[in-house]
């Protein structure tokens, strides 16, 4: 489909955003069905209207960024991140620094301020959260949500950090306090280095194997030595070796 690999290299040049990095199969599923809506007969038309068009360009940044996520997803690594993980940082650093990439709408690190904040107190948690869509980091910085996001949220952690507002639940301020928002795109932009823990779960999954090499890569020479990686449930790392990772629990790794 040429007019497909024109559209990508228009799109890096206007955005920095190379979608070649991604899954082809699965960006043009998701590309095709958006401009069909928008009434455009192919890519071409739709990279047209794309130059000009501001709101049809957000509409695009939005669709090709998955946004799904919900606090604590996959709660058994939750616990394995509040018992094991954060006490074994904690004993080299009592103060960590810590990256959520790609936090899409900010359940990712408010979670890990929430876990964190057994073992320190919440004004010595600071969390730099990143991600490409800047209308979910608004969203995030909002930091309210509808219930069925908390559903894997202890009962006690829902009394403590969240006020209930009509059918939504709203993070307490003194979380949203914890975490620094900022966009950043993970196939382009200089990462920041000397974190103790990288969180970047379930957008792995839709790169390709070279994007994924240059971001695995990448997050390793940000972690200081003994950091640590924890990625999502269905993105283990076969070959963490390759990239200077041992694996200490599933879907943990630790920088040697």
């Amino acid at each position: 489909m040429p007019d497909y690999t024109t559209f990508v290299r228009n799109i890096k040049n206007k955005t920095k955003i190379d979608l070649s990095m991604y899954k082809e199969a699965q960006m043009k599923r998701r590309l095709t069905s958006l401009y069909e809506r928008r009434g455009y007969r192919n890519f071409t038309e739709y990279a047209q209207a794309l130059q000009t068009d501001r709101e049809l360009l957000d509409e695009f940044l939005d669709r090709m960024t998955i946004n799904v996520s919900e606090f604590y997803r996959n709660a058994q690594r939750w616990e394995v991140l509040e018992q094991k993980i954060f006490p074994s940082l904690l004993a080299n650093n009592p103060k960590l620094k810590i990256w959520s990439a790609a936090c899409s709408t900010g359940e990712e690190p408010y979670s890990i301020a929430m876990t964190l904040s057994t073992h320190v107190p919440l004004k010595d948690i600071s969390i730099l959260a990143t991600d490409l869509d800047q209308g979910v980091i608004q969203t995030a910085k909002n930091g309210v949500y509808p219930e069925k996001s908390l559903k894997e949220v202890p009962r006690k952690i829902v009394q403590k950090y969240f006020e209930k507002e009509g059918r939504f639940f709203k993070v307490k301020d003194e979380i949203l306090r914890t975490v620094t928002f900022k966009q950043h795109n993970l196939l382009h932009d200089r990462y920041e280095s000397g974190f103790d823990l990288i969180v970047c779960r379930n957008v792995m999954i839709y790169f390709t194997d070279e994007a994924k090499d240059q971001i695995y890569t990448n997050f390793s020479k940000s972690l200081k030595p003994g950091g640590v990686l924890f990625v999502g449930s269905t993105e283990q790392i076969f070959n963490p070796g390759q990239y200077g990772f041992e694996s200490i629990e599933t879907f943990f790794y630790r920088k040697v």
